[in-house]
């Protein structure tokens, strides 16, 4: 099971309390999933379908529960190239279906002619909690979000760019929060792939579990790209450190070949001995092999007197 299905299974058992949320949430799903058509003698027949069984029962409930409307379900088959099955609503010109329309702000009027708009009806998203609700509802119907793991992207599939504009201006009502549109094909797609945001924007509607199992992976990702750096910087400072003492031994040889190392001052001497006797310990190490100890700069200090000297020859 995907992310995106376990994140709208979640968000499917989430019950908004208030009316004035129930009919916002009702209003996001059906502004994205519903096909609006004529039933005869000018009275309207509403269908929305999802492939999720769970948001089927969820709005099938949650449209009983507001308006009072048993709703119709049918189970078909999925659409070609998809695997599983459609789960349709359908409420007739019986059920109210104009009233529903109306009240969910899909259904408008100007100069005394009916029209469908096509944005979102700023008298259902009022208060914050219709905001939240509304969100909740059209991400059940036209979300996806990635899985944490592969990457972070979260985005709602909008019909017109009036409903992307609009969705994205109530997004950035969210304190923190902004989002971004994108046209693809004959689609308006609202998107985000900050972590921050889709965290933000998953606990805003209500799905607490997916946030957590957001921060989790987030953690095990820093964790891992915390390890890799140090280990990368661990193997970088070994690397330096292994050429140093190289360095250090051919510049100690060569002045010995060329009978130059007994003129070396004493202390370079005793350093130079222990460097071919232990060359592949650290500077460190060097220096507490003195006596007395030597600290770390004293020793390096020491090391490259004894380079440039034989950098004379």
């Amino acid at each position: 099971m995907s992310f995106a299905t376990e994140t709208k299974n979640e968000l499917a058992r989430v019950e908004a309390e208030k009316k004035h949320c129930q009919l916002a949430e009702i209003a996001g799903f059906l502004r994205v999933t519903g096909s609006i058509g004529l039933a005869g003698k000018g009275k309207f027949k509403i269908v929305t379908a999802t492939d999720n069984p769970a948001v089927a029962r969820h709005y099938k409930k949650l449209i009983k529960q507001y308006f009072n409307v048993d709703t119709e379900l049918l189970i078909g088959e999925a659409a070609a190239l998809k695997k599983g099955h459609t789960y349709v609503l359908t409420i007739d010109p019986d059920m109210r279906s104009e009233s529903i329309l109306r009240e969910t702000g899909i259904l408008l009027v100007r100069e005394g002619n009916n029209f469908i708009s096509d944005g979102i009806y700023e008298e259902i998203i009022r208060n914050k909690c219709c905001r939240k609700a509304y969100l909740r509802g059209i991400f059940m119907g036209a979300g996806t979000i990635s899985d944490p793991d592969k990457g972070y992207h979260l985005e709602f599939v909008c019909y017109s760019e009036r409903l992307a504009k609009d969705l994205r201006k109530l997004i950035n009502t969210f304190v923190d929060l902004t989002a971004k549109i994108v046209k693809r094909k004959d689609r308006y797609v609202v998107y985000m792939k900050s972590f921050q945001y889709i965290s933000d924007t998953l606990a805003i509607m209500g799905a607490y579990s997916k946030v957590l199992e957001f921060e989790n992976t987030r953690i095990k990702k820093e964790l891992l790209n915390e390890t890799v750096r140090i280990t990368n910087c661990d193997n970088a400072n070994t690397d330096r450190a292994v050429n140093a003492a190289g360095r250090q031994v051919q510049a100690i040889k060569k002045l010995k070949e060329k009978g130059m190392f007994e003129g070396l001052p004493e202390k370079l001497q005793e350093i130079a001995e222990l460097r071919l006797e232990n060359p592949d310990v650290s500077l460190t190490q060097l220096g507490e092999m003195l006596s007395p100890p030597l600290k770390k700069s004293g020793v390096n200090n020491r090391m490259k007197r004894i380079i440039d000297f034989s950098n004379r020859f």
